[in-house]
């Protein structure tokens, strides 16, 4: 099911060509899809104002730099003052600031932008078998990816929905469909991140807001070598898991080799931000949804 995104209209209340029509209907994967078609249009405007989070590198680094050349105002968000300074240095044509979507004051601060999209981008990572994985580690991932994530949401919403339009985008991961061994503790958060979106498509399609997902696999921004390596830090023989040593390293070895080229991801997420219409979720790369079907059955 598509979405159209409409980029200005002021007040959907006031719009007499807004219908909307209640769909129920199982998505490919066989799981229920209740979303709404909004048939309103908005055409003239090329720019946008994007708000990405975790822009200091990665994805977020290169969709800032991206959206920026092609003519789109962007907010660039950096978990840290240095990381903001760098990025600063990096790509003066950005407005990059600091936020820290784990932090009230930061959030709170966010909610001053009135931007067109957000990028729900931040995230933390942490591999491990679920029997022995630290409990404060995987609440920092839930703090961060799920808890963070929908703090910051809701904190730009407002403007959009007095606007009567708007995009977010949640970047998930394969494993929010998909799970396997070591990657429980991540896995858990991005199908966290699964349902959010899912149910804010249905939820503000009405105002005018779309909400899409993008799930990418395998991809050199070192973020997955960092999580492979993360749970070697805590994980050893007196593990409960310890049995499980070699299918561990060979899943995190699978992952860390032959990734793909992050840029693939970038331009999918350019191509989000100035869609008409999208899609729930976004698979990259393409084809690796029929690997999903399959071991989906």
């Amino acid at each position: 099911m598509r979405i159209p995104f409409t980029s200005e209209s002021r007040n959907h209340n006031a719009c007499p060509n807004l219908t909307l029509h209640a769909i129920f209907e199982p998505t490919e994967f066989g799981l229920p899809n209740y979303s709404f078609a909004n048939r309103q249009r908005f055409e003239g405007q090329v720019g946008k104002k994007v708000l990405i989070t975790g822009a200091g590198s990665g994805f977020g680094k290169a969709t800032a730099i991206a959206l920026a050349a092609r003519g789109h105002t962007v907010i660039a968000t950096t978990e840290t003052e240095d990381q903001a300074s760098a990025l600063r240095v990096d790509a003066p044509q950005l407005q990059v600031e600091k936020l820290d979507i784990t932090s009230a004051s930061d959030v709170t601060n966010a909610s001053k932008f009135d931007v067109d999209v957000l990028i729900n981008n931040a995230g933390a990572g942490q591999t491990g078998p679920m029997a022995d994985v630290p409990m404060a580690r995987v609440r920092h991932l839930f703090e961060v990816n799920v808890f963070g994530t929908l703090a910051v949401t809701q904190a730009l919403l407002p403007k959009m929905a007095a606007r009567g339009s708007g995009r977010v985008i949640i970047v998930s991961s394969i494993a929010g469909v998909l799970p396997g061994p070591s990657f429980g503790p991540y896995a858990m958060t991005k199908h966290a991140l699964e349902a959010m979106g899912k149910a804010m498509r249905a939820e503000l399609a009405p105002s005018g807001i779309d909400v899409t997902l993008i799930n990418p696999g395998p991809y050199n921004t070192g973020f997955n070598d960092r999580m492979a390596a993360s749970m070697w830090e805590w994980f050893g023989a007196g593990s409960i898991s310890a049995p499980a040593t070699d299918l561990l390293r060979a899943i995190g070895t699978m992952v860390t080799t032959n990734q793909l080229d992050p840029i693939d991801v970038a331009n999918k997420l350019v191509e989000l931000v100035e869609a008409e219409t999208t899609t729930e979720n976004n698979f990259m790369p393409p084809e690796i949804r029929e690997l999903i079907k399959a071991q989906l059955g």
